[in-house]
């Protein structure tokens, strides 16, 4: 790995451990149909890329969902139980090692994120963390339903290198998604596929020799 300089973190299953699994089952109880095309890992309805781009609101999202279900009388409450379900939690340790990541390199969080999970999370951060939201453990953090962009596109990639002043070739990002590291790459940054549980963050940043 070439000099790095700066490195952009995705959130889920890289500093934030999520399951889709686990969603998958929540959805299917609500009356989801074929949900292996319809929300998984590598691929999804459009009605997520639409609310992680900030082009429907919470409201419109869950309007979809119950379109999608085989139960049209599901409640807001119940969807947003649902879609919540994906998120487990930062593991022990995490937090600290991001803020030693953060005295060696410049440090920026990018991630596919949505309005209802975003509240999920700040609460969450509140209540488990005292902290406020993720803002103190890097440069800056961004979200694509804030930037009415999404991973992969290089633009969303080109957006925060300009933003920045980061020069790709310094820039390391870090995702669990192999489809996300494509358009990184297509920006000239350096990429980094994370295979292992969150709680391992470190020990990948040590084999990497960036601890």
């Amino acid at each position: 790995m070439k000099k790095i300089k700066n490195i952009i973190f995705d959130y889920g299953n890289v500093i934030f451990e999520i399951d889709f699994k686990r969603a998958q089952k929540a959805l299917i109880q609500l009356g989801i149909e074929n949900i292996e095309e319809f929300f998984a890992h590598k691929n999804h309805h459009n009605i997520f890329n639409d609310f992680e781009t900030g082009s429907i609101s919470p409201a419109e999202f869950r309007a979809g969902i119950r379109q999608e279900s085989t139960n049209k009388d599901i409640t807001d409450e119940q969807i947003d139980a649902a879609w919540n379900s994906l998120l487990i939690g930062v593991p022990e340790n995490v937090h600290e090692v991001l803020l030693k990541v953060k005295e060696k390199y410049r440090t920026f969080l990018l991630s596919n994120n949505n309005e209802i999970h975003y509240n999920w999370i700040v609460d969450y951060l509140k209540r488990e963390f005292d902290m406020l939201d993720n803002s103190g453990l890097f440069e800056k953090a961004y979200y694509s339903q804030q930037m009415l962009l999404r991973k992969p596109h290089v633009e969303i990639f080109e957006k925060v290198l300009k933003e920045n002043n980061l020069i790709p070739e310094e820039t390391l990002f870090i995702d669990d998604s192999p489809q996300h590291l494509v358009g990184a790459k297509t920006a000239g940054m350096q990429t980094l596929l994370m295979t292992k549980h969150p709680k391992y963050l470190e020990e990948v940043l040590k084999e990497h020799h960036i601890l």
